[in-house]
C-alpha cells in the first residue's frame, strides 16, 4: 500500500501557475502611458515620428550656452575648493600640499588646452562669440590660481616680509656715529 504525497499548499500552486487576467486594482496608470499600444504600435510610431534637424542658427545657439557652461564650471568648484582650503588648516601637511598643487596645475592646465577645450564649439557662426567666453573662462581660471595663491601666503611660504630677503640685504653703512668708531 503505497500512500500518495499529500498536494502541495495552495501557495506553491499559485507561484507555478501564472494570472490568467490582470489582477483589477484602483491604480490609475501614470501620465503618458497607454496601454493600448503593443510593441509594435510604438515602434511603428517611433519611425513615424522622426525628429526635425536643427538648423545651422539652433546649432550656434545650443553651442554656445554649452560653451558657456564650460566657460562657468571653475567657477562652480571655487566654493567647494576654499571651503577645502580652510579646513586643512595652515599647517604644512601632506594633504593640503596636494590640494595647493592641484589648485596651480589645474588652472594652468585649463589655460594651455584652452583651444582643444573649446574646439567642438567652433563654427564660423561662432568663431567671433567664442572670444568673450575664452576670457571668461581663463577668468575664471585665474580665480582658481588666485586661491592657491591665498593658500600659500596662508600657509607662509610666500616670502612677503622683509625678513625672508634677509640673505640678499647688503650691510648698511652709517654716514654719522653717535660715538667714534674707535670706541666699538
Amino acid at each position: 500500500m503505497s500512500a500518495q504525497p499529500p498536494p502541495p499548499p495552495q501557495w506553491v500552486v499559485d507561484l507555478n501557475t501564472p494570472p490568467t487576467t490582470k489582477p483589477k486594482t484602483n491604480v490609475a496608470d501614470p501620465p503618458g502611458y497607454t496601454a493600448s499600444l503593443t510593441r509594435r504600435d510604438r515602434a511603428a510610431a517611433s519611425k513615424q515620428s522622426v525628429r526635425k534637424q536643427p538648423t545651422p542658427d539652433e546649432m550656434d545657439t545650443l553651442k554656445m550656452k554649452k560653451a558657456w557652461e564650460v566657460a562657468i564650471a571653475p567657477a562652480k568648484q571655487l566654493p567647494m575648493n576654499a571651503i577645502g582650503m580652510y579646513m586643512t588648516g595652515n599647517t604644512l601637511q601632506i594633504f593640503s600640499i596636494f590640494m595647493v598643487f592641484t589648485l596651480f596645475k589645474t588652472p594652468l592646465i585649463a589655460a594651455l588646452n584652452l583651444q582643444k577645450t573649446f574646439a567642438p564649439f567652433e563654427t564660423p557662426g561662432t568663431s567671433g562669440r567664442l572670444i568673450m567666453v575664452k576670457i571668461v573662462y581663463l577668468l575664471t581660471n585665474a580665480l582658481m590660481l588666485g586661491l592657491g595663491i591665498w593658500k600659500v601666503n596662508a600657509m607662509g611660504l610666500l616670502p612677503t616680509t622683509r625678513s625672508d630677503w634677509l640673505a640678499w640685504e647688503a650691510e648698511r653703512t652709517w654716514s654719522e656715529r653717535a660715538v667714534p668708531r674707535e670706541w666699538l
